[in-house]
């Protein structure tokens, strides 16, 4: 039996260890398991883990508050992710496919012609499902038109071209009108 007496209440000799608290602080390890959709600011119980109770009661539980980080590609707001695509202004212009990236790997997006730099495509329940349940959210992918650099000749050639035929088709419809 310890210096401490519970049963007697004798603490005028109180061990060295406690102090005559009846518990000793100490550092632990413990692996939390975080499940997938938590959030800033969520809170994760550890049952058990926490302070002991001074009169031998049984221990409390211990409360992780949950921080995310940002990621480098999506932004969360709620269930919603967010992220921005580049798509070469070709693409844009004629429509094509873009690989997007997703939480379970890439897919395919179909991009229709004469689509602007700003373009919000939405790919349904490809966010985060939400930890306490509710319906899974949606992805909003931002489309970025890229300008080309380092043209050849003969693309600059080719966009010269473009440009003053569309500068006479401006001309010839305001002819129209007058």
């Amino acid at each position: 039996m310890s210096k401490l007496s519970r049963a007697r209440n004798d603490y005028s000799d109180p061990c060295k260890s406690c102090n005559g608290q009846g518990r000793v602080e100490e550092t632990k390890t413990l692996s939390v398991k975080v499940p997938a959709g938590v959030d800033t600011g969520d809170r994760i119980r550890l049952s058990g883990e926490g302070e002991a109770c001074g009169d031998g009661g049984p221990t409390g539980d211990l409360y992780v508050q949950v921080n995310v980080r940002k990621h480098e590609i999506f932004q969360r707001e709620g269930a919603d992710l967010y992220c921005e695509v580049p798509i070469d202004f070709v693409d844009a212009a004629l429509g094509g496919e873009l690989e997007v990236p997703t939480l379970d790997g890439r897919v395919k997006l179909k991009v229709p012609p004469e689509t602007q730099t700003g373009k919000l495509f939405k790919l349904r329940a490809k966010g985060v499902t939400p930890v306490r349940g509710g319906p899974q959210g949606d992805l909003l992918c931002r489309v970025v038109v890229e300008t080309p650099v380092h043209l050849t000749s003969k693309q600059k050639e080719l966009l010269r071209d473009f440009r003053h035929r569309q500068e006479g088709e401006i001309f010839a419809q305001a002819v129209e009108l007058v």
